[in-house]
């Protein structure tokens, strides 16, 4: 369980180590535009308060750190590892796209490349993790990495001037939901947005405990965790995070609309949260002040077409 307070020692703890991300104002709607954060999403946020922390308590070992991914994350914590001049490893499966994996060697990090899925990449790491004591960072689901994504949170109402009554957030893991959930608890309500073919919030609300689901469709790279984490369960249930879906097409379709309308290039996963406004999925009430969190840029950005108009 995470609160406020985690979220706020975590802002002073992380500083100017990541960017403090714009926001822009277009239609009524506040956009906060995370897909400039360093290595193009959230995540640097989390890894960072993750490996600080462990520094700062004395469990950071000179064996360094190992993630598991097949994207964001592990792009994170090899870009905080790098930046405090900690060794980090990083295990992707053999399927991630090879332009993540160069760019992982790029930033300094020992890639394995193992298994077909993220399942067996993330079961070695962990097997590496406890037979070498190095560090092990979770993408979505310690306490310190949803901590580090709520600072988030704390910027956006900041920035808005806490003029914010409702936060639309895409969910995966739920980790950036969780923090952000916690940081704006009292100010803000948090909606989360999936794809409805990858629904880990949904499916946790409606059976009361997280639970494994298929993963599938255009953000499954990602929004990919096949089960919500414990801490962002937690939060979901005490803050009160309610659950909207959308289908692939919508994400397709809001994807192309930050592009057409505002030159944004983000990933199918973040634009699932603009998709939820766009086809209704979820619904304003009269002078409400809504917030949409663009979390992520790591994409191919070859199908995005350029309106001639």
């Amino acid at each position: 369980m995470i609160t406020r307070s985690e979220v706020e020692t975590a802002a002073a703890r992380i500083g100017d180590r990541i960017r403090r991300t714009p926001v822009m104002r277009r239609d009524g709607v506040w956009l906060k535009l995370e897909q400039t954060q360093h290595t193009g999403s959230f995540k640097a946020r989390g890894a960072f308060n993750r490996i600080l922390t462990a520094a700062e308590e004395g469990r950071l070992p000179g064996s360094g750190v190992i993630a598991a991914s097949g994207g964001n994350a592990g792009l994170a914590v090899a870009y905080a590892a790098r930046a405090l001049d900690v060794p980090a490893e990083v295990y992707v499966p053999m399927t991630a796209p090879m332009v993540k994996v160069d760019r992982l060697r790029d930033l300094g990090a020992d890639v394995v490349q193992i298994g077909d899925r993220y399942a067996e990449a993330y079961d070695a790491a962990s097997k590496r993790a406890a037979d070498t004591g190095a560090l092990f960072c979770h993408p979505y689901d310690q306490p310190e990495v949803c901590a580090g994504q709520g600072t988030l949170g704390l910027e956006l109402l900041e920035q808005t001037g806490q003029e914010v009554d409702t936060i639309l957030i895409a969910v995966g893991g739920g980790g950036l939901m969780a923090g952000v959930a916690a940081a704006v608890e009292g100010q803000a309500k948090v909606v989360g947005v999936e794809p409805d073919t990858v629904p880990t919030l949904n499916r946790a609300l409606e059976a009361g405990f997280p639970v494994d689901v298929e993963v599938s469709g255009v953000a499954a790279d990602s929004l990919g965790a096949s089960r919500l984490g414990e801490i962002a369960f937690d939060v979901a249930i005490r803050t009160g995070v309610r659950s909207v879906l959308v289908p692939d097409a919508a994400v397709v379709a809001a994807r192309q609309r930050l592009w057409d309308d505002h030159r944004l290039v983000v990933e199918h996963g973040t634009a699932a949260a603009y998709a939820a406004l766009l086809t209704g999925a979820y619904e304003p009430a009269e002078g409400e002040r809504v917030a949409i969190v663009l979390c992520g840029a790591n994409t191919d950005p070859g199908d995005l077409v350029t309106p001639t108009r």
